[in-house]
């Protein structure tokens, strides 16, 4: 019997490390590059597969494979011709079915993320829930932050479905709640913009949100696009006539610019090319 892996991030690379120490004799790997994040694992993923002479194809070599049993992590395409598949999603389905659902979550201030084991469906992540996973976090919390905290759910995750598998233990599924269900959407550069007009906490929870390895939330700056990557939220003060994206004090070099509410200290931000602005060129400076 071969599983076939479909995995890609930081969380399909440890999965694969962890089923490959479990049974590497019946492991195919299949890969994919990922221009989304800064750090796709690509290369991390297809070696640990060659450092355990483990079968390891890249998406465009693996058409036709017709696996008896497929397993997916972090993958962003259609699976067809497998008898079972099994999806791996970044949410507690049947909230935040789609795209970026770890993102979503931290956005809207959830106490509570997961990983959901389930079986593939004609509609995206909408099939029989097989197991989950839970994990409780505290804000302020950084996206990388989540991430590292949630992968090990994920190994135990594949480890006790991979062992089901193998013993011949069958998976049996639990429908979801349709009434509960929400979506996720995808994402792309527009949705990286910070909207200054919102409170000062909201916008720091955006910026820890998107940040690593997604692009980071982004900002007009004198007629350039930079990334604000890390903020902390300052004491308010009363401004007359207040205008948000402005710079209001420059205390230990660094900016504290005015939001819709609120006042929040940028502590590294970035041009195009990843160098830092900080300190600022200048202090009559408004981001955008």
């Amino acid at each position: 019997m071969t599983i076939v892996i479909f995995a890609m991030n930081q969380k399909g690379f440890a999965v694969v490390e962890r089923l490959l120490q479990v049974s590497p004799t019946n492991l195919k790997v299949v890969g994919a590059r990922d221009s989304n994040v800064q750090r796709d694992f690509y290369e991390e993923i297809k070696g640990a597969c060659h450092k355990c002479g483990v079968p390891f194809l890249d998406r465009s070599e693996a058409k036709g494979l017709a696996p008896e049993y497929a397993i997916t992590v972090g993958w962003r395409w259609i699976i067809r011709d497998c008898r079972e598949l099994i999806v791996f999603h970044d949410s507690l389905l049947p909230r935040y079915r789609g795209f970026a659902p770890l993102p979503t979550a931290l956005l809207n201030g959830d106490d509570e993320v997961g990983v959901t084991a389930l079986f593939g469906d004609d509609d995206y992540d909408c099939g029989d829930i097989i197991a989950q996973k839970r994990l409780h976090i505290r804000y302020p919390v950084k996206v990388q932050e989540v991430i590292d905290l949630i992968t090990p759910l994920y190994t135990e995750l594949a480890d006790e479905i991979v062992n089901a598998i193998l013993a011949g233990s069958p998976l049996k599924g639990i429908p979801q709640d349709e009434a509960k269900a929400s979506y996720s959407q995808w994402r792309d550069e527009d949705d990286y913009r910070i909207d200054w007009s919102r409170d000062a906490h909201e916008i720091k929870r955006f910026s820890d949100a998107v940040g690593y390895p997604y692009s980071g939330a982004s900002s007009e700056l004198g007629n350039a696009l930079v990334r604000i990557l890390d903020t902390s939220v300052e004491p308010d003060v009363k401004i007359e006539g207040r205008v948000p994206g402005k710079v209001m004090f420059i205390r230990d070099g660094l900016p504290i610019v005015a939001c819709g509410t609120g006042m929040l200290r940028l502590l590294d931000v970035r041009d195009g090319n990843g160098s830092s602005l900080l300190p600022l060129a200048k202090f009559r400076s408004r981001f955008k």
